[in-house]
């Protein structure tokens, strides 16, 4: 039976028109990881893909090939004695699999380096469609909820991307609910922003990955590979996210990153969400504010400015059930 296009998510049609996408880590650190599902299919279909991530390396004490004030090359065989380089061992395990993809590198920096950044990759490739992809959910709070997870890295890659021109589309996935908790985000208010976004006709639907899926086997490969050339520092969310779609439950735990804390593993870790990302970034309170920012402390300072200003910042809200 084929399925009626009707009852798929609609960013499923948004994927099918793109031809060149430029798949970009939101928030740091692993959140790319979060995305290579999607990569695996889309490439899968003949679209091209391009490989971008908010980096928390050192990447100016590489010898990754600098192509902009914030832009880096990173290939399998980049040189580097730093013990943390997600990048880099996702790029040696991208090889090893017959994929020389480099990962391009975006480091901790203001909105306007990065902007700039991406605007050098979407004139080199011809990029039509920008997929943000955000490990947790906390790229959709707006400023004034109880907790705000770590919204640095996210409102830069939100404010540098909605300012973007002549990009066709540019869409935001969120996977991982639950695990944003550690940091104070209330959940209830995630759903309350994923409400107010589809009254906006800016949610494009969620939907599920499950364990026999080729490419969540192939994500689970290439977070093994990494993590066992960078044993000190697994990643809690996509180790959080994989155990969900494995049918853990509860206060299960999988890597020492996450011993002394209490966890909820559950199903909907495993769900993706998508957005538009412009509507994503409309909805935030300070976003503006950040456009001519140049380093990420001048970030911080922003944001904390705006939440010491804010009028009402919202009690914290749990999930009634």
């Amino acid at each position: 039976m084929t399925v009626p296009t009707s009852l798929l998510p609609p960013v499923f049609a948004r994927l099918a028109q793109a031809r060149t996408v430029l798949l970009a880590g939101a928030g740091g650190g692993f959140d790319l990881f979060c995305g290579l599902p999607l990569y695996f299919a889309l490439s899968a279909l003949g679209k091209r893909v391009i490989l971008a991530n908010l980096s928390f390396t050192s990447l100016e004490l590489t010898n990754a090939r600098v192509l902009s004030e914030a832009l880096y090359e990173v290939r399998a065989d980049t040189r580097s004695t730093l013990r943390y380089f997600p990048e880099l061992y996702l790029a040696q395990w991208l090889a090893s699999q017959g994929d020389a993809q480099p990962i391009y590198a975006f480091p901790r920096t203001g909105v306007r380096p990065v902007r700039q950044a991406y605007e050098h990759l979407i004139d080199t490739f011809g990029i039509d469609t920008v997929l943000l992809v955000d490990g947790g959910t906390d790229s959709l709070m707006r400023g004034d909820e109880a907790g705000l997870g770590t919204p640095e890295e996210d409102a830069v890659t939100l404010a540098a991307v909605q300012a973007l021109k002549g990009v066709e589309q540019k869409l935001l996935l969120c996977l991982g609910f639950g695990v944003d908790a550690f940091h104070g985000v209330a959940h209830a208010q995630y759903l309350e922003a994923v409400a107010a976004l589809t009254r906006q006709g800016q949610y494009l639907g969620s939907w599920s990955l499950t364990p026999d899926m080729p490419e969540v086997q192939r994500y689970r490969e290439a977070l093994t590979f990494v993590h066992e050339h960078m044993p000190d520092f697994p990643s809690i969310v996509s180790s959080s996210v994989l155990d969900a779609i494995e049918g853990q439950f509860g206060d299960h735990h999988s890597t020492s990153g996450t011993q002394g804390s209490t966890l909820f593993i559950n199903p909907l870790m495993g769900l993706y969400w998508a957005f538009e990302a412009e509507g994503v970034a409309a909805r935030n309170l300070y976003l503006d504010q950040l456009l001519e920012t140049s380093t990420i402390g001048e970030v911080t300072r922003v944001i904390e400015a705006f939440r010491a200003a804010c009028p009402s910042i919202k009690p914290w809200a749990s999930i009634p059930h």
